[in-house]
Formats: C-alpha cells, sequence, structure tokens
C-alpha cells in the first residue's frame, strides 16, 4: 500500500513533498516505499534504475541526511558515475569498473545530504558518460534504457537513467552530470529541467579538479524549476581547497531569484550550424523559433545571431574533441591498478570506447598545448560574444530523439572519426558550454524539442529567472506525461 495514489504523488514535486514530511503527513520511508514500489511496477520497461538500496529503503537516515534541510526525506537517485558515496557500489557503465565500492563520499553527494535528500539507489549511465544513449553491456548482457516517450527512442544521456526516473514520475528529481550535454539531452529528450552551472560552480569529486576535467559539472535533472532552484541553494558549497577555480558563492539566492521576473531581456537566437557541416533538423528549429516568438509575448528582443561571429569554431571542435577522447587514456591506468592488461581492458570496454583510449594513446605533447590554446582561444570569444546579450537560445540537440541503442551507441563497430564527428554534430549545441564554462539551461518547449539557454558566466540565476518565467506562461510544455508514468 502506497503512501498516495500515484496520481496524487505525480502532482507532488520534490518541494511540495519536502512540505508533506515537515508537516508530519508523511515520513520518508513511506516515501522510500512507494519509490520502491514505482521502480517494480516501471523500471522494467525502462531499465532507469539499476539498484536500490535495501538499507536506505529499510531506514531513510542510514546516509545522516540533514533533517533540517529543506527537502528532507525526498528520494533521489544517484547517477552511477561520478560523484559517489562512500560503501556503494559505483560501476561507470562499465565492465572494467564492475563491483567497485566507493572509499569515500564526494562533496556534491554532501551537499544533496545537507538538502535533506535521501539517496535511494543508482541509475543507469553509458559507460563513463562518453554519449547521450544509455546503456549497458555487463558479461554479454546489454541493457537499454528507454524514453518513456516512445520505448524505441532513447532517454538521452549520460545522465539517461536519471531523466527517465524523474520523467516516469517515480522520483521528482535525480542526480545528473554533464560533461558535453549530459544533464540536458535527458531533460531535452524527456521533458524536464536540467541546468548545467558555470566551470567551478560545484565541487568536483575528490579525485578530480577543473585542471585535469575542464568540461564536466555536476547537478540535477527535475520536473520543475522551482526544484532545480532548490537543490541548487546547496550545491554550490565547496569545501576549502576543493576547486582550482575559486568562484565565491552565488550571487543571489535561487529560490529567490525565482520569485522575481527577469526583466525585458536581449535574447540572440542562434540556430545555425555552429562550425558543423549538416543543417540542424528544420522541426528542430521550428520548435526553437516557437519559443522566441513566446519570448518577444514576454516583452523581450529576439536578435538572430550570425553564428560565424561567435567564436572560431575550428578551433572549439579542435579544443573538445582532444579532451574528450584524450581523457579515455586514464582507462589504462586504472586497469593496470587492477592488475589488468591491454587485452582485458579491450575484452571489459565497449567497442567504440576502447576506440577512444587507442586514440587517446597516440597523442603528443604538442597537441595537448594546442588543445589547451584552443580552450583559451574560444572562451574569451565566447565572453566577448555574450556581452551582446542578456541570453543566448538555441537547440538542445541538432536532431531528434534518435532511437535507442542507435547511432549514438558505444556498442557501435565503426571508424571514431566517423562516430565522434556524428556525436558532435547532434551535440554542437551543448558541447560549446562545456568547453568556455559558460551556464546553460535546457526546459521544456513542447514535444520533440526543447528550448536551451546560455547565460553569461556565473548567470544561473537570470537563467532559472527566465526558465520560471517560461514555465509559467507555458505550463502545458512542463505538465505532460509521457505513456509509460506512473499515474498513467
Amino acid at each position: 500500500m502506497t503512501v498516495m495514489s500515484w496520481d496524487e504523488w505525480a502532482r507532488h514535486d520534490a518541494t511540495a513533498l519536502a512540505a508533506e514530511v515537515r508537516a508530519g503527513r508523511v515520513t520518508p520511508r513511506e516515501l522510500a516505499e512507494q519509490v520502491a514500489e514505482g521502480v517494480a511496477r516501471f523500471n522494467p520497461k525502462v531499465n532507469a534504475v539499476i539498484e536500490v538500496f535495501a538499507d536506505t529503503l529499510a531506514n531513510p537516515d542510514t546516509d545522516h541526511p540533514n533533517k533540517e534541510g529543506a527537502l528532507y526525506g525526498v528520494p533521489m537517485f544517484l547517477k552511477d558515475l561520478g560523484s559517489g558515496l562512500r560503501g556503494r557500489t559505483q560501476d561507470s557503465g562499465s565492465g572494467l569498473m564492475r563491483g567497485t565500492v566507493l572509499k569515500a563520499t564526494d562533496p556534491v553527494i554532501e551537499n544533496f545530504l545537507h538538502a535533506g535528500l535521501v539517496p535511494l539507489g543508482r541509475s543507469s549511465t553509458p559507460e563513463f558518460g562518453l554519449t547521450f544513449d544509455t546503456l549497458t553491456k555487463y558479461d554479454g548482457e546489454v541493457t537499454v534504457t528507454r524514453n518513456p516517450w516512445n520505448l524505441g527512442r532513447t532517454s538521452g544521456g549520460s545522465s539517461g537513467g536519471s531523466g527517465v526516473a524523474a520523467a516516469t514520475g517515480i522520483v521528482p528529481l535525480s542526480m545528473s552530470s554533464d560533461g558535453g550535454g549530459s544533464t540536458r539531452y535527458p531533460a531535452a529528450f524527456c521533458g524536464l529541467v536540467g541546468l548545467k552551472a558555470t566551470r567551478g560552480r560545484v565541487p568536483q569529486p575528490l579525485m578530480r579538479n577543473e585542471y585535469g576535467s575542464r568540461v564536466s559539472i555536476e547537478g540535477v535533472v527535475s520536473r520543475t524549476v522551482r526544484d532545480t532552484a532548490a537543490v541548487w541553494e546547496y550545491l554550490t558549497r565547496i569545501p576549502n581547497g576543493g576547486s582550482f577555480i575559486h568562484m565565491g558563492p552565488p550571487r543571489v539566492s535561487y529560490l529567490e531569484a525565482i520569485r522575481h521576473e527577469p526583466g525585458r531581456l536581449r535574447v540572440g537566437l542562434a540556430i545555425g550550424r555552429w562550425g558543423r557541416a549538416p543543417h540542424p533538423d528544420p522541426e528542430v528549429v521550428a520548435r526553437v523559433r516557437e519559443v522566441a516568438t513566446v519570448l518577444e509575448g514576454l516583452g523581450h528582443t529576439i536578435d538572430e545571431v550570425d553564428d560565424g561571429a561567435m567564436c572560431d569554431w575550428s578551433a572549439l571542435w579542435s579544443g573538445f574533441i582532444a579532451i574528450w577522447v584524450g581523457a579515455t587514456l586514464r582507462f589504462g591506468m586504472m586497469a593496470q591498478e587492477k592488475g589488468l592488461n591491454e587485452e582485458d581492458l579491450e575484452r571489459l570496454l565497449n567497442p567504440m570506447t576502447w576506440r577512444h583510449y587507442l586514440q587517446a594513446k597516440q597523442f603528443t605533447v604538442a597537441e595537448v598545448f594546442r588543445m589547451m590554446n584552443d580552450n583559451n582561444t574560444v572562451t574569451r570569444q565566447f565572453g566577448s560574444f555574450m556581452n551582446r546579450y542578456d541570453l543566448l537560445l538555441a537547440p538542445t540537440c541538432a536532431v531528434r530523439v534518435p532511437p535507442a541503442n542507435g547511432p549514438y551507441s558505444l556498442l557501435a563497430e565503426e571508424d571514431l572519426d566517423v562516430w565522434i564527428n556524428r556525436l558532435v554534430d547532434a551535440a554542437r549545441y551543448t558541447i560549446p558550454a562545456n568547453e568556455t564554462g559558460l551556464p546553460t539551461i535546457s526546459i521544456p518547449a513542447g514535444l520533440d524539442s526543447e528550448g536551451l539557454f546560455y547565460g553569461n558566466f556565473t548567470g544561473e540565476d537570470l537563467l532559472l529567472r527566465l526558465a520560471a518565467q517560461l514555465e509559467q506562461a507555458r505550463p502545458e510544455w512542463s505538465g505532460a506525461r509521457p505513456g509509460v508514468h506512473v499515474a498513467a
């Protein structure tokens, strides 16, 4: 017996569930049991949840969530990659890391716990987050995470399991991370809110820093803007010595920010090719133009951008692909630490992941310095360009939602250059935020497409303000439910 009907459950976001706990109308254990029931009923269709922690289900205070936190008692899932929780298994979507038990709790997870959130289990991710098609292959068995809107389509990734868990209504929000769009793609493909903050805004895992991993930043996917703002009130706490980039605290409270209109904004509409050969899908472009029309109706000024003036696109793509592929060199060191040789590594990695690693082994010191120079060039160019606008509006993805285990799958057997250029063509609108460190947010904008907004450095509050305004102006965009849903 669940504590709420599923229709009632679906009407509660995390903020509302936490209010029920504070009022004494429900308990954290009852919320956890409802989530576990949702997993049992719906996860076999979508393969979003890897594990429910039995001890946390029995006692949601197992990992000591802060009872004074604004979201105390609300269950969430931890992405099976990146920041993790001491004593829990983290496979990172890979046979190489299968069964790894974490020895420490990372700062982002400490922040979730400080908010009062209850990590109830793990959500699926592709191997090391290297694509936006979420699937895993262990011991020859392929498990594909499926989109609740259309089970033949991908959920996005690499935070695909978290996106599906939230979109189906099993939980109101779930952990994500974003190294090339991995928060924003599940948001886009599943109809959620996905904020990728400014580089340095969130603490990195204990074994990493921005110097070695400039593109990735962690967060959440959620169903409402206020839930995203509520979590981000806590996510920005960085322990002393925990960041190479000293951001300082956010300039305003995110929850306070969304209580106010954003004012009249100058918005650049950027729907060109962004230095890639294929044109974006015309239906995607049409949806983004509709968002621009809504913004004009709200009093904002829209200025269509010549993307040739934005940056040196060849430098951006060269720099990003270099760090994206080059970072996989660490897989060799990880294998050595486990006493494995390269034959073992090839056997344990997905075919396309292995090809990343082989290419990374060919990198020279000169190429590394070129990559660093390219990053400096395009970051400064984007900074100068963004001085002209309050925000930039673009599609989240250049293509419509692809098939699950389709052309972006790491199980593909083809040349790396062919595969990665296809990936970058599709992800052209999200990747620049990772390469330059700019904040962006993906928000629902109707079926089959989302709107992606770039803000200026440190400008998460303005992105959330505009997202809240659009959520109120077009509630049907964020209120739609997929066919696979707890209340369907």
